[in-house]
């Protein structure tokens, strides 16, 4: 029985972002975030890659100059390269942290919060615990899940 032989072929991108070093398994969480869906151009997804540094990654390109949202990349998994790439050539290479102020990425989950009443507010968060990853509410102070 003869075997099936798939090729994968992705093509390179001349002008766009790479997302790289994305965990394993994170890149639809990130896609849907990013309203990726919503752009005009080429998106490739690359799940479970090989990765020497991570054992298996996740892979995002985006085939066009876009402005990506880092804080929110950030606060996915901060351990995510923004790769910029212009004529076809690698230009910038962002590394991404978790970022120390979260504005409208999460909201609050407190009832009484001013932000559930006041919906028009900013939800604003602040990182409290890195190690944890835990982020409060600047207005009640409030934990949020993770």
């Amino acid at each position: 029985m003869k075997e099936d032989l798939i090729i994968m072929n992705i093509d390179s991108i001349h002008d766009g972002v790479v997302l790289d070093h994305i965990q394993a398994g994170k890149s639809m969480e990130i896609y849907n975030y990013l309203h990726l869906d919503k752009l005009d151009c080429s998106v490739a997804i690359i799940k479970n890659a090989r990765s020497a540094r991570q054992g298996k990654k996740d892979i995002i390109k985006i085939d066009s100059p876009v402005e990506l949202d880092l804080e929110v990349l950030g606060y996915i998994d901060p351990g995510i390269t923004v790769n910029i790439i212009r004529d076809s050539e690698l230009v910038e290479k962002k590394r991404l942290q978790l970022p120390t102020r979260l504005t409208n990425v999460i909201r609050c989950r407190n009832p009484r919060c001013i932000t559930v009443s006041e919906p028009q507010l900013d939800a604003i968060f602040l990182l409290s615990d890195a190690e944890k990853r835990t982020y409060r509410c600047a207005y009640c102070e409030t934990a949020s899940d993770n």
